[in-house]
């Protein structure tokens, strides 16, 4: 991953995938919602953006994001989220898991991996697919069988918008093929 190189395009929209330290499953409650949700709200203050689209798994978080026409610094709004939800989750009493002396040297928490996993939506069919993979998300991991069960997802919004129907997801067949 050394070699990995970040997509930058101002005004661009994105997929990003945050993945919690060693997968521990910390995310899936009410007060990790709200330390999040202050996460967001905090950055967004000074570095604003459009959340399209998110679901906060019990180790991971999957969202779509529009950046300013003049922006493209996702990298720096998501090092401000995972700052400021893990002061909050852990002033909270939220449960971190115990990291090397190298990661303490730096700073680093048993919170959040170092990295997260971006894609630049290329075109409306590329940010389609990807909104769907992520309402997806909870019922692909066996959280739940049927979208309007977990509240953890932007789903609920989308359908209020009529952007899909309450059983969405329930018997779909999930096929999503990013190489295409």
């Amino acid at each position: 991953m050394s070699d990995y190189r970040r997509n930058y395009v101002q005004g661009g929209a994105y997929f990003f995938t945050v993945v919690t330290e060693k997968r521990i499953n910390i995310l899936n409650n009410d007060k990790a919602r709200e330390c999040l949700r202050s996460a967001f709200q905090h950055c967004m203050k000074e570095y604003p953006f459009k959340i399209d689209a998110m679901v906060m798994l019990p180790n991971h978080i999957h969202a779509i994001w529009t950046l300013p026409d003049d922006d493209f610094d996702y990298s720096k709004r998501w090092g401000i989220i995972k700052k400021q939800f893990t002061q909050l989750w852990l002033a909270q009493g939220g449960f971190e898991i115990g990291i090397s002396k190298s990661k303490q040297r730096y700073r680093r928490r048993g919170v959040w991996q170092r990295r997260f996993w971006e894609h630049t939506l290329r075109n409306q069919d590329d940010y389609n697919r990807h909104f769907d993979y992520l309402h997806y998300n909870p019922i692909k991991h066996g959280v739940v069988k049927h979208l309007s069960e977990y509240p953890y997802s932007s789903f609920h919004r989308c359908v209020e918008q009529g952007i899909y129907q309450e059983n969405w997801g329930s018997k779909y067949e999930a096929y999503f093929d990013f190489n295409e």
